[in-house]
């Protein structure tokens, strides 16, 4: 999708970008051939056809961080296929005590294997560094207002300088205004564990509180399941998104 985009080019926006698709000029290729598009200069296209190679050698070059800040953060999505094979899918559950909010569990899934990490066994910030330098793209749902400046504020240099995609923004295009449970139903994905289709909201903190008042390891079973089913669905939901948009 990305190299059907023009709205990363200076000056370009929506209404210009449409215009330019209106044209038959689907694609950088077209662009790059086409002696001449209307609305847009013959300086400003030698411009652009500068932006538009420029660009495609980062693709070529696996650089995804160039694009950062030349798009909208809403259209982030546009990069997914070019990128997909290094993208990681993220979810955290979290305490929300004010000032004090902590971890429990981080959940990550790039499409092939999924790893979690829990606070007080396994939980390295310094690790979740190394790994997260792996990727291209850091997919979330809400992660923009919650879990990216979550980790952010504690850890400063965990999450790495990528493009992140928040999913919640391309389902509020799509007519989906509510939360990711419901956005679940909404396109028919079906959690395996009833209890845990259940559960919303502050259930997963419950759970942990329960974990580490009791010992019984049932609960933390529960809140892995809860936070892997995120993950995993997460990439779900992302492919089924794109084909509607």
């Amino acid at each position: 999708m990305i190299r059907n985009s023009f709205i990363f080019l200076d000056r370009v926006g929506y209404r210009k970008e449409k215009s330019i698709w209106e044209q038959g000029v689907k694609d950088w290729n077209t662009f790059i051939k086409a002696k001449k598009i209307r609305g847009i200069s013959d300086k400003a296209k030698g411009f652009y056809n500068r932006k538009i190679i420029e660009a495609n050698n980062a693709i070529l070059e696996n650089n995804a961080g160039y694009f950062i800040g030349k798009l909208p953060a809403v259209e982030n999505w546009r990069l997914y296929n070019e990128f997909k094979d290094e993208a990681v899918f993220l979810d955290i559950e979290a305490s929300r005590v004010g000032e004090e909010g902590f971890i429990t569990v981080i959940g990550l899934c790039d499409g092939e294997k999924t790893m979690q990490m829990v606070k007080g066994i396994n939980l390295d910030f310094q690790k979740l560094k190394k790994i997260l330098r792996n990727y291209k793209i850091i997919i979330t749902f809400n992660g923009s207002s919650f879990d990216l400046p979550f980790i952010r504020k504690r850890y400063p240099d965990v999450i790495p300088d990528v493009p992140h995609i928040d999913l919640k923004h391309l389902c509020q295009r799509l007519g989906y205004n509510c939360g990711l449970k419901e956005v679940e139903k909404e396109l028919g994905i079906k959690r395996q564990n009833e209890i845990v289709e259940r559960m919303y909201g502050g259930d997963p903190y419950l759970l942990w509180r329960m974990y580490r008042g009791s010992g019984d390891e049932i609960y933390l079973r529960l809140l892995l399941e809860y936070n892997e089913e995120d993950v995993v669905n997460l990439e779900r939901i992302f492919e089924l998104l794109i084909v509607k948009n």
